[in-house]
């Protein structure tokens, strides 16, 4: 059996294809003057953009001798391909970048740079535009075939963006206590075959099996290392608005970024607002507490942000603000498919299928304050969140809660709190 340098020497001398790109490295003093961090934007962004692939540094691309890079400059190389990577790509990309030793023609011993591209779940642009890898080259994306990639890549593709593979991921990123709880009585499977019945993992293109969006975001202690702000920000302010205009730097009571699956989300969500929420007190024969928010109505809203969120839209996060008077929950994405504001107490659209079936297994969480709900999970999927988050609310704060569309972009949803002020705006 070859081992993984006879591998990769292997591939050197068969030359540049459609996952294989060479180069050599060239320095002006202590710093790379060639490939710029420009160029390699480009080439990473292009096997991004494709099906993945290879940059080797140290090798002459037309010659495939490896040529090598001097030991004291191989930290100024690896600093030149993540700062490419992270500053010139949009979104930055997460790659590998392994520093090796292989023989060269001499017999002697070359340091060279592997970069390891993955298919990215996203659509990228580096200095030279929108790239893709053809061949040996790379290429600009024509108009028509970038949509088509964007929908591929989105919620409006074949493949739901919550079934896409994380083609960076493994199955071992999966956390084996997090797929067994999805286990019925009906079933011993072990953990691999659960995982692909569930839908959190999926075979890639060389019959290796690996985690899906929807099954990292459920099974993994935290999907935030191959996707940036799946989290929630929950902010509690004083007043009625974000800041006093005093310029009281104390203006926000508390502060939390909420992270983990997406049940313990919900969770941790509903007890930032049970905490921060204000409770007033009514006396008749006996002391009666009234919350300032239906925490039912939060729960079922919490629930169908994180479920129904538009997972495809880098950089973007759930934003959870809770004001003197209202609460206020972003949701990032469009409206999927048909679906409109005024609809959504009327019809169910699933953007997130795996998502919302994974959702439906988890059960209710405990220990949340205030918390009553007949439901067992925390989805149902009949449809029926939005009505309880209207009904619910309005009877307890007196106000019906509003939905509106910000931008095409972000659903926002304000939930009024039932009486009084929690401070001065």
């Amino acid at each position: 059996m070859r081992s993984a340098t006879e591998r990769l020497l292997r591939e050197i001398r068969l030359g540049e294809d459609s996952f294989l790109e060479l180069k050599e490295v060239f320095f002006s003093g202590e710093k790379v003057k060639a490939p710029t961090r420009k160029a390699l934007a480009d080439e990473l962004s292009a096997f991004a953009n494709s099906r993945g692939g290879v940059l080797i540094l140290g090798i002459h691309d037309r010659s495939r001798e490896v040529v090598g890079i001097p030991e004291s400059r191989l930290d100024a190389v690896v600093t030149q391909v993540r700062e490419a990577a992270r500053d010139l790509v949009i979104p930055p990309l997460d790659v590998v970048v392994e520093r090796m030793e292989v023989p060269d023609t001499g017999g002697g011993v070359q340091c060279i740079v592997r970069v390891s591209v993955g298919r990215s779940l996203f659509v990228h642009r580096s200095p030279g535009g929108y790239l893709k890898r053809v061949a040996d080259e790379k290429r600009e994306i024509t108009p028509d075939a970038l949509r088509r990639l964007f929908q591929q890549r989105s919620h409006v593709g074949v493949t739901r963006f919550d079934g896409e593979i994380v083609a960076a991921a493994s199955f071992s990123d999966l956390d084996p206590e997090r797929v067994r709880r999805f286990r019925t009585e009906a079933t011993d499977d072990d953990e691999e075959t659960l995982a692909s019945k569930l839908g959190m993992t999926r075979e890639d293109e060389t019959g290796v099996r690996r985690p899906t969006v929807g099954g990292l975001l459920l099974g993994s202690r935290s999907a935030e290392r191959w996707m940036p702000n799946t989290f929630v920000q929950a902010v509690a302010y004083r007043g009625r608005f974000v800041g006093d205009g005093s310029g009281n730097e104390n203006y926000q009571l508390d502060f939390r970024d909420i992270r983990g699956p997406l049940d313990v989300q919900v969770a941790d969500a509903c007890r930032f607002v049970a905490r921060n929420q204000r409770v007033a007190a009514e006396k008749t024969i006996g002391r009666r507490d009234i919350p300032q928010y239906h925490l039912g109505a939060v729960f079922e809203a919490m629930v169908n942000a994180v479920a129904h969120r538009d997972y495809s839209v880098y950089g973007s996060k759930i934003r959870l603000r809770m004001f003197s008077d209202r609460l206020e929950l972003f949701s990032p994405g469009e409206m999927p498919n048909t679906m409109t504001v005024d609809a959504l107490p009327y019809k169910q659209i699933s953007r997130n299928e795996t998502i919302t079936s994974l959702l439906a297994r988890c059960p209710v969480p405990k220990g949340i304050p205030g918390l009553t709900t007949p439901r067992k999970t925390l989805m149902d999927r009949r449809g029926e969140g939005v009505g309880l988050i209207l009904r619910e609310s309005e009877e307890h704060s007196g106000r019906r809660p509003v939905y509106e569309l910000l931008d095409g972009t972000e659903l926002r949803l304000t939930i009024y709190g039932a009486d009084g002020k929690r401070g001065t705006a």
